[in-house]
């Protein structure tokens, strides 16, 4: 079951609940969760895109960049209370 974030431009930002073991990411997609999200690393000094599987048009992709960014520590906050890290 995914866990939402956040709807940013159109797109669901999200994690999976069956993914604690893998590092922090969020997947996105356009309207709602979908399993041909795009992937986001969400790392100490960046955002890297794992895969664009959703096909993301780039300036969205930019946009949600700068968004992931601005708002790295909710989203780590949030994976850690949700995974209970």
């Amino acid at each position: 079951m995914p866990k939402a974030i956040k709807n940013f431009l159109g797109y669901s930002i999200y994690f999976y609940s069956n993914e604690g073991n893998e590092p922090i990411h969020v997947h996105v997609s356009k309207g709602g969760p979908s399993d041909n999200s795009t992937k986001f690393w969400i790392k100490r000094d960046e955002i890297v895109m794992e895969n664009n599987n959703n096909n993301i048009p780039k300036n969205d992709l930019k946009k949600i960049v700068k968004y992931l960014n601005a708002n790295r520590d909710r989203i780590v906050g949030s994976w850690y209370s949700y995974f209970g890290m």
